[in-house]
């Protein structure tokens, strides 16, 4: 059997802590302002090592208009990616009224079933929510435990009692990640994809079928109550990973929306004003005209920048959660190593 997957998506992944910042954990504007900084900086030492001065190439050919013409043109097509972003993100809200109603049932069927699970009216909250079901999860676990206790088969009680501890040392985390935590932020989304479901279901359904002639009625029910509230966390949660994702679209829009205005400016200005005979001078060493185009060229990228950042945190999402139920994709998941 393979052994008991780390409690955290970090560490059931074979991603640095380094990479794993760059992906998920970084707030995206941080990530925008480090990646132009980083740019900017590239440029600046390249044109500094440069044979042939800027300002000299600028007085014959002048290669900043091809750049900026190009700039602007980019920046227009990355608004109208904009458009198409939004017309996508708003197509899965807009609808007939049969269409609405049969969204509005679905969703109040499942939250009838949640209420029948905790006993209690289902929280709204979707961290709420998800606290409920893997606090609920750890109940059922306690409950397989007792209920197995009084088993003649040893090596039953010992692979429940395992199962059990691991589970509800992991609930406890994952609630106390879940506490306060707001809609709309990573956070939420992190807490639950560090709860690996399919693996619990996987090893309790292991459990059951190895010993299933071995099992009362009771115990039986135990093992089908805990099943019950672990599949119920997997639907769940790929709710509010899409409504996280078309969260997240919308603020890449307004973000792109935003950076770009000012970037079509600077390439305009550029363009139209900048020449060989702009900014004489140097600082600190580097001619001030190279300084300038390089923070142009910068700012105008900006926009391009805001969607890598925000893409590469969705892309990365999408391929950790591209099974729901008991299915292991990646092989250090199968052994061990990993289980989202």
């Amino acid at each position: 059997m393979a052994d008991e997957p780390a409690d955290t998506m970090r560490g059931r992944g074979s991603d640095s802590r380094v990479r794993l910042w760059i992906l998920l954990d970084a707030n995206r504007g941080v990530l925008v302002v480090a990646m132009a900084a980083v740019l900017f900086a590239v440029l600046v030492v390249l044109g500094t090592l440069d044979a042939t001065p800027l300002r000299a190439t600028m007085r014959g050919t002048d290669p900043t208009d091809t750049v900026f013409q190009a700039l602007i043109t980019s920046i227009i097509t990355g608004v109208t990616l904009v458009v198409t972003i939004n017309q996508l993100v708003l197509s899965a809200e807009l609808g007939p009224l049969g269409t609405q109603r049969s969204r509005m049932s679905s969703s109040m069927g499942f939250r009838a079933d949640t209420d029948d699970l905790f006993g209690d009216v289902s929280p709204p909250d979707p961290a709420a929510f998800l606290s409920a079901l893997v606090a609920t999860s750890a109940d059922r676990a306690e409950t397989l435990r007792e209920r197995t206790l009084s088993s003649d088969d040893p090596e039953l009680r010992n692979a429940v009692e395992e199962y059990t501890d691991n589970l509800v040392d992991h609930a406890r985390t994952v609630t106390d990640q879940l506490d306060g935590v707001e809609f709309g932020t990573y956070d939420v989304l992190e807490a639950a994809l560090n709860y690996n479901y399919s693996w619990k279901i996987f090893r309790v359904r292991q459990i059951r079928h190895d010993h299933m002639d071995d099992l009362s009625d009771e115990q039986r029910q135990a093992f089908d109550d805990l099943i019950r509230v672990l599949t119920f966390f997997g639907p769940a949660r790929e709710h509010f990973k899409t409504l996280y994702f078309r969260w997240e679209l919308v603020d890449l829009s307004r973000a792109m929306i935003y950076t770009s205005i000012p970037a079509l400016g600077v390439s305009i200005v550029s363009l139209l004003f900048l020449d060989a005979s702009s900014f004489p001078g140097a600082t600190l060493g580097v001619d001030n005209v190279l300084l300038i185009v390089c923070l142009g060229v910068t700012a105008a990228v900006v926009p391009f920048l805001v969607l890598v950042a925000y893409i590469l945190r969705i892309a990365t999402i999408a391929k950790r959660t591209l099974a729901i139920g008991p299915f292991i994709l990646r092989e250090s998941e199968r052994s061990g190593g990993s289980g989202d």
